[in-house]
């Protein structure tokens, strides 16, 4: 029954009805900001590393969505810049997406505080291998084979996206377009399939409040993302402790509530882990989603002695 399903949203995906595909959602979104927002690039006045990694539907069976990200990100001063790298690797049902992007920010220091504007270039590769599974190969009777479907290809597009991004002291807020050429991709000569990445706009922003005890802070946070078509809203909020330990939930607007924790070593690690409790149909047929992070950020002036970098309003 599992792959049944997974076989209806990949023919969903895939056929020639329906051409438009959206991006990926995180639950730990504000770690991996640059992979939405290139303006984001050098904004921890630090070189930073970050992996995060999505296991989604667990339980669901073979073909269930998983998703990897990668981002890396320095400032460069003496240009007033910042630059990065993303990758990002998801597989569903029979297809597979490599996105790779190079990100450029320019950043204008203002009266209050400081704004950039961002760039990024890449290339997306989708790849299809479709041993499609129809309710009579699971009855072990004949299968039709739909010309429609692609069963094994490969294509490649260039992509293109804009972002802007504004931070002052414990504020930060930042919107971005990605997919801004909408990107298609034709496989095997089929003129009627021809799926593109639809425009996204994402906003986010938040806030790092000091409560009365100096040792904790709350950090609300917000993302909104829409291809015009949809809309998907998350909010977190976040308790730390000490710089070091923190805790939160988000909520996914009629999708999910999602609990984590984290924590900020001295050596500049950190590790997080999320637990999607989701509270849409789909609740029946899995157990949750899970996403685990891991990012390395030391200090960026090397004409100074190794720092050590802790902030979490960095993140």
């Amino acid at each position: 029954m599992r792959r049944l399903i997974l076989g209806i949203i990949s023919v969903i995906v895939l056929s020639g009805v329906v051409h438009a595909q959206s991006d990926s959602h995180f639950s730990l979104f504000n770690f991996n900001t640059l992979s939405y927002n290139p303006a984001y690039a050098g904004s921890n006045e630090a070189i930073c590393v970050t992996s995060v990694h999505r296991q989604q539907w667990v339980g669901f069976g073979e073909g269930r969505p998983q998703t990897t990200v990668f981002c890396a990100d320095m400032p460069i001063p003496a240009i007033s810049s910042g630059v990065g790298l993303t990758a990002l690797q998801e597989s569903i049902g029979f297809e597979k997406t490599l996105n790779i992007y190079a990100n450029y920010a320019y950043r204008l220091p203002l009266a209050v505080g400081n704004f950039s504007f961002g760039v990024n270039l890449g290339v997306i590769n989708k790849s299809i291998d479709g041993d499609w599974v129809s309710p009579e190969s699971l009855r072990g009777q004949q299968v039709f084979i739909d010309p429609a479907i692609p069963h094994m290809d490969s294509k490649m597009a260039f992509d293109a996206g804009l972002g802007v991004y504004y931070r002052f002291d414990n504020l930060y807020a930042g919107i971005s377009g990605l997919h801004m050429l909408e990107p298609k991709f034709k496989f095997n000569a089929n003129d009627e399939y021809q799926p593109y990445l639809k425009r996204h706009i994402y906003l986010v922003g938040g806030y790092v409040y000091q409560l009365p005890n100096p040792m904790f802070e709350l950090k609300p946070s917000m993302l909104v993302q829409t291809d015009m078509a949809t809309v998907q809203f998350s909010i977190n909020g976040q308790f730390i402790y000490n710089k070091q330990f923190w805790g939160g939930l988000t909520y996914r607007y009629d999708d999910a509530v999602v609990p984590m924790v984290g924590i900020h070593l001295m050596n500049g690690i950190s590790v997080g882990y999320s637990y999607d409790v989701v509270l849409s149909d789909m609740a029946s047929y899995q157990s949750g989603s899970h996403e685990l992070v891991l990012r390395y950020c030391f200090n960026a002036d090397f004409s100074r002695s190794p720092g050590r970098y802790r902030s979490v309003r960095r993140l």
